[in-house]
């Protein structure tokens, strides 16, 4: 009985220290807002905090369960602090901006991916047979396990720092680089998958192990979309043909089941939790928000911020603390972590600058240098690599571990925190009306993002179709004529005109059909934004 009450009084003193961080965390991040204080991104807070509590545990009541306690769990991580964080972010998705650049993100987070799994995995094995670092050198496929987990571009990261609304980032910078972080994790755990599989079973790479691996991703990929748009389209149909509206309490409580059901699915069925739980947020937006009362509409947005908000705490806490509350700080080997960051460097410029010329190929508004740049630093490692560190081959499980978690706190704390400078310096920071958004109330011309099938549609006609150099997008219920200017670096300028689009096919099948099956804008409301949408841009400017 006694330890019982011991254990019931050392949860409760933990989960009081949990709070206080946290709200410590919040009063930092509100703080750096007041004053603009961007050289300490939110994340980069926490850290700090998760390193300063780490080290007072470690110094005062260092016991091995209180160190226990403060550990980062990755199971803990997967299930229960990601998943807020990647559904906030597809449910609040600008749907258009990232469909309108579906393929160009697609380039970057499947090839790019590859491409620096094999750039950094050598070059780590390169280090083991030279004998500057103590790893196995008699094949790479450990080193390629290392350099596919930390070439995850973590999400978690990305969105607490590009997608601060203060920072007004350039629209198309934001949604490549937040697009391609959220594919690229489902790459680089299917690529870490893969290979700590065939490590394991002791095979050989081979040119078959490219192909094995290729198709694996491909098959993982359909089924983590095809589990989220079935979950999606589900919820939405359950809301559109009930009378769930009448109690708000249940409408919200069924998204949070639907949207952690695709993503436990998911993962029960050896696919992408994230992916799944991604594309699960957009259906659920695009349909799924029109079928629910106001008072949902506008208490499930916040809601699903304030989980993300603090889930993002947790986890740059956990992080910060992970320095100090296991053994990592011992193992350390500063030469490995030196020549990893330089590493990571070389790989993504080995994937951004090349990939970037072969999308401005086909792509009519260029992807400027200066953009290219930001999105080459803007290459943050996060949780998602950490937790899949814990995971490497036990013999050299160390060195790994240590030198992922410095390489998190390096690039989110350093490079988080030079990324507003880096911003502002190549122009890339735009003010409140000075560049095109799929939100309305954001300038004097009101855009509105009709329907998620009108993005695919522009994403295939950029790919087919040949464009004058005065050409005419179709944004919404308005016609853009995109006047190009040469001496822009590569931006365009548009002039609303006011005659609306024709319907393509797929947006007219999405109008009729889906629409008064799953919910949706229609008949006058059909040139209305998703609600969303307008939730978010109310919240923004309450701000």
């Amino acid at each position: 009985m006694v330890s019982g009450e011991s254990a019931h009084e050392f949860g409760a003193l933990n989960t009081l220290l949990l709070v206080v961080i946290l709200g410590l965390c919040i009063i930092s991040a509100y703080l750096i807002k007041q004053n603009s204080f961007y050289y300490l991104p939110e994340s980069a807070a926490a850290i700090v905090v998760g390193m300063v509590v780490g080290g007072l545990a470690r110094l005062v009541y260092p016991s091995a369960e209180e160190l226990s306690f403060l550990t980062f769990e990755p199971e803990l991580f997967f299930f229960l602090l990601l998943p807020p964080i990647i559904f906030e972010a597809g449910y609040s998705l600008k749907k258009k901006d990232f469909f309108a650049n579906f393929w160009t993100i697609s380039i970057y987070a499947v090839f790019g991916t590859i491409v620096s799994t094999f750039v950094i995995g050598y070059l780590v094995y390169w280090t083991g047979l030279t004998g500057l670092i103590n790893i196995d050198s008699t094949s790479p496929m450990e080193s390629l396990v290392f350099g596919s987990l930390i070439s995850a571009v973590d999400p978690v990261a990305t969105l607490s720092i590009m997608g601060n609304p203060e920072l007004n980032c350039d629209t198309l910078l934001y949604s490549l680089v937040f697009g391609e972080s959220v594919l690229n994790d489902a790459v680089a755990i299917v690529l870490f998958k893969t290979f700590i599989s065939f490590y394991e079973s002791g095979a050989q790479f081979s040119g078959k192990t490219v192909l094995t691996i290729l198709l694996n991703f491909s098959l993982v990929s359909l089924g983590s979309v095809f589990i989220g748009v079935v979950t999606g389209l589900s919820c939405s149909y359950l809301c559109k043909h009930t009378a769930l509206k009448q109690y708000p309490e249940y409408e919200i409580s069924l998204l949070f089941l639907f949207a952690y059901g695709s993503y436990s699915l998911s993962e029960a069925a050896n696919f992408s939790g994230i992916m799944s739980l991604f594309f699960c947020g957009i259906f659920l937006s695009h349909y799924n928000s029109h079928n629910l009362s106001a008072t949902s509409q506008v208490t499930a947005h916040n809601i699903f911020k304030s989980l993300a908000v603090l889930s993002e705490y947790f986890v740059f806490l956990y992080i910060g603390m992970g320095l100090f509350t296991g053994t990592l700080l011992k193992q350390v080997n500063f030469l490995f972590f030196f020549l990893c960051m330089v590493f990571c460097l070389i790989a993504r410029v080995a994937n951004i600058f090349p990939l970037s010329f072969l999308a401005n190929l086909c792509r009519r508004q260029k992807i400027p240098i200066k953009m290219q740049v930001v999105m080459w630093f803007a290459g943050l490692r996060g949780a998602i690599a950490f937790a899949l560190s814990q995971n490497m081959p036990r013999e050299h499980r160390g060195i790994y571990v240590s030198t992922t978690l410095m390489i998190v706190i390096f690039t989110t704390v350093v490079c988080g925190g030079l990324t507003e400078p880096m911003m502002t310096s190549m122009g890339m920071r735009t003010g409140k009306n000075d560049s095109l958004d799929v939100r309305e109330g954001d300038g004097d011309t009101h855009y509105s993002t009709r329907s998620i099938v009108g993005g695919i549609v522009s994403a295939f006609s950029r790919l087919f179709n040949r464009f004058p150099s005065r050409a005419v997008d179709h944004v919404g219920d308005y016609e853009i004529a995109r006047m190009t200017d040469a001496e822009d670096d590569g931006h365009s300028s548009f002039v609303a005109v006011s005659s609306p689009p024709p319907k393509s096919l797929l947006q007219r099948f999405d109008e009729d059909y889906m629409n008064p099956i799953f919910g949706g804008p229609e008949g006058d409301d059909a040139h209305r934004g998703d609600p969303t949408d307008e939730v978010a841009e109310l919240s923004h400017h309450g701000h």
